[in-house]
């Protein structure tokens, strides 16, 4: 094999590095606003303790997220009821730009203090940044919020013993 087979190699691998150059140019100059916009219209909307947060992590990688952060302020008189009640923050839908562009999904449970953390995160699926919309964004939030409420109360038949 002589050293001019790989110039088709090395185009593909130009490319490879434009597409994710693309992708993460979208995140910052659309994707990174929707999700923003949308989850805070969400948090207006919808007052039930949670808020909107940006994330920068490792690698300059980005997250935006929706999280549980207070009680439902509705809620509170009921909640003084059960003085051992505790609410547990935490659990958030996060939108992670991965290294090469694309978009993950997923969510994670509250943190309970003393329990394993296994199965704490659930995917919810890998988008590209264009294919994001307010529609897949408040359909991902309806997903969180359904996982969330079986979190809080697990069905019965799942229990062991029953």
């Amino acid at each position: 094999m002589k050293i001019e087979h790989l110039e088709e190699r090395v185009n593909d691998y130009r490319n490879s590095i434009k597409t994710v150059v693309d992708k993460r140019l979208l995140w910052k100059t659309k994707t990174k606003n929707l999700l923003i916009k949308t989850l805070q219209a969400t948090v207006k909307q919808y007052n039930i303790g949670w808020k909107v947060q940006e994330l920068s992590w490792i690698h300059n990688n980005e997250a935006v997220n929706i999280t549980f952060d207070s009680f439902p302020p509705e809620m509170i008189d009921c909640t003084n009821l059960i003085p051992a009640y505790q609410f547990l923050p935490g659990g958030a839908l996060i939108f992670s730009q991965s290294y090469n562009g694309d978009i993950y999904v997923f969510m994670m449970f509250p943190e309970i203090e003393n329990a394993p953390q296994e199965n704490n995160i659930i995917e919810l699926g890998q988008y590209t940044p264009e294919s994001v919309t307010e529609k897949l964004i408040v359909e991902k939030a309806d997903e969180f919020l359904k996982e969330i409420i079986k979190w809080e109360v697990p069905s019965l038949k799942k229990k062991v013993g029953y």
